[in-house]
């Protein structure tokens, strides 16, 4: 199981060249594909327009779903809590809560995102960042 991140949506949806696409592809084939309400959250937030909502809507609303609990939430402020405690700031407490959700459902979260490495350094997340070059 792998829950892709907000990041590496963006980057697949934006892709011009089908590049990013292809290679998103290949790094997922043999796995089942996860959201979190949060990535949801996310995407369509960043939408451009009315139609780009709607359709994004559509598509988000067919796909599965790793639920938060009532232990996501404490256990997402106190990976914020000993990040802070241990001189490390990330920008959200949003990739918290993603992290935790993975670690729950021991999914491996893959990203483009450098704050789940900071996150994997002091919890068990299992991530991997996307470079679509690697591939």
């Amino acid at each position: 199981m792998i829950i892709v991140d907000t990041s590496v949506w963006i980057s697949v949806l934006k892709d011009k060249t089908g590049k990013i696409v292809k290679a998103f592809r290949k790094k997922t084939r043999a796995d089942i594909i996860l959201f979190s309400r949060f990535v949801q959250i996310e995407l369509l937030q960043d939408a451009k327009d009315e139609f780009e909502f709607r359709r994004l809507d559509e598509y988000l609303a067919t796909q599965y779903y790793l639920e938060a609990t009532e232990q996501t939430w404490r256990q997402a402020a106190r990976i914020y809590f000993d990040l802070r405690r241990s001189g490390i700031t990330i920008r959200s407490t949003i990739d918290c809560c993603i992290a935790c959700i993975a670690i729950e459902a021991q999914a491996v979260l893959l990203h483009q995102d450098r704050d789940f490495e900071k996150i994997a350094k002091i919890s068990h997340l299992e991530q991997e960042f996307f470079n679509p070059d690697i591939l």
